[in-house]
């Protein structure tokens, strides 16, 4: 079995076909997906998703392009948020200095209480970062001698410095369908160094399906493609690389219920 460690099931892509894309998912093997807020304002939406299907989960968080628009919240509005059995995690949180679409301030000051909630509940982070990779290590230095926390880095894309770091401090990586673009390879030398034991897969869907779905909306059962790419780049079976990573998530996100998961 394998976990989607990062969807948006609560996007308009999937309002008309949620269920069948779910059944999809168990279909080829994915037991769990991971549905990931953006916005604390639609934060019902995504809860929503992860009530109605069996195996669906979520987190509570703001986007960092949305960290100057939505109302500003403090870790004690995340942490009652998440209080809610479906709800395993914090994020995506983070930096993303790409696009810009709030300014760095606001995305910083969001962070850091993203941060501060994750530390005081126990709950990981899922933490995005774009062209921020300074900031991005400074924070979580500067955050993880404040008191340790644990989390993820999604959608991996940066280099081995930024792996490096994020390995020392405990932190997992998240690999996405980029890892099977043709232009990738930087990005599979980096994976292929990365411990088995720190290693999750997602999706990341409705974007960057991976081959040979790319150019089509992705969906949770399409991280079997990225599943197959990261079980090649560490020279072993899919079927080993499933049981690694879910045993992974099962270890960071402490409350998803592990029955049946790994069979």
């Amino acid at each position: 079995m394998l976990v989607d460690t990062h969807c948006h099931l609560d996007f308009p892509d999937f309002a008309e076909d949620l269920d069948e894309v779910v059944g999809r998912a168990r279909r080829a093997g994915v037991s769990r997906m991971l549905t990931i807020s953006t916005h604390v304002t639609r934060f019902d939406r995504v809860l929503a998703v992860a009530e109605r299907h069996e195996g669906v989960y979520c987190t509570v968080g703001i986007h960092p392009h949305e960290a100057g628009k939505e109302p500003p919240v403090d870790k004690e509005r995340l942490i009652a948020l998440s209080r809610h059995p479906k709800v395993v995690g914090f994020g995506e949180t983070g930096l993303d200095y790409f696009y810009e679409h709030s300014p760095r301030e606001d995305q910083q000051r969001s962070f850091r209480v993203h941060i501060a909630a994750a530390r005081e509940a126990g709950l990981p982070l899922i933490i995005h970062t774009r062209d921020a990779d300074e900031d991005i290590i400074r924070i979580l230095r500067e955050e993880m001698a404040r008191g340790r926390f644990r989390g993820l880095v999604h959608c991996f894309s940066s280099g081995p410095e930024l792996a490096a770091v994020a390995l020392d401090l405990g932190l997992l990586i998240s690999v996405s369908g980029i890892a099977t673009f043709n232009k990738a390879g930087p990005l599979r030398d980096t994976i292929k160094a990365v411990p088995l034991d720190h290693l999750l897969v997602e999706t990341d869907a409705p974007f960057l399906a991976p081959v040979p779905q790319r150019g089509r909306r992705n969906e949770p059962a399409f991280v079997v493609h990225t599943a197959a790419k990261v079980a090649e780049i560490k020279g072993i079976s899919t079927e080993a690389l499933a049981q690694a990573t879910t045993a992974n998530v099962l270890k960071l996100f402490g409350k998803i219920d592990a029955s049946g998961a790994s069979q």
